[in-house]
């Protein structure tokens, strides 16, 4: 798959579910992911790594213990490995994830 082209947008277009990360491709060690968002995910942390968030489209709201980031198109946030955090969005969002090979998806929506 590392030589063929592939198309964001249409990709996400396939994508049915809210909260399930869809493999776009693979970078070295890393997998770049395509999720669409609604709602509010899971409190979590990630021990090992950090965790970034592009919105392609929408406005995506990554609570933090002690503030709020709110991304919008074309806005990237790193959430540092360790610290706990909860993706929220009153509308659908369509995020790009960047992560390590094999990181599992947390749990999900609403559960605490």
């Amino acid at each position: 798959m590392s030589d063929e082209v592939r198309n964001v947008n249409q990709a996400l277009s396939k994508i049915t579910e809210y909260w399930q990360p869809h493999r776009l491709t693979s970078v070295n060690d890393y997998d770049v992911k395509l999720a669409k968002i609604n709602g509010e995910f899971v409190w979590h942390t990630h021990p090992d790594t950090d965790e970034l968030f592009l919105v392609v489209s929408g406005r995506l709201t990554v609570q933090l213990r002690h503030r709020d980031v709110v991304l919008g198109p074309n806005d990237v946030f790193v959430v540092p490995k360790g610290v706990e955090h909860c993706p929220k969005s009153d509308a659908e969002v369509e995020v790009i994830m960047i992560e390590p090979k094999g990181t599992v998806n947390t749990g999900m929506p609403g559960e605490t």
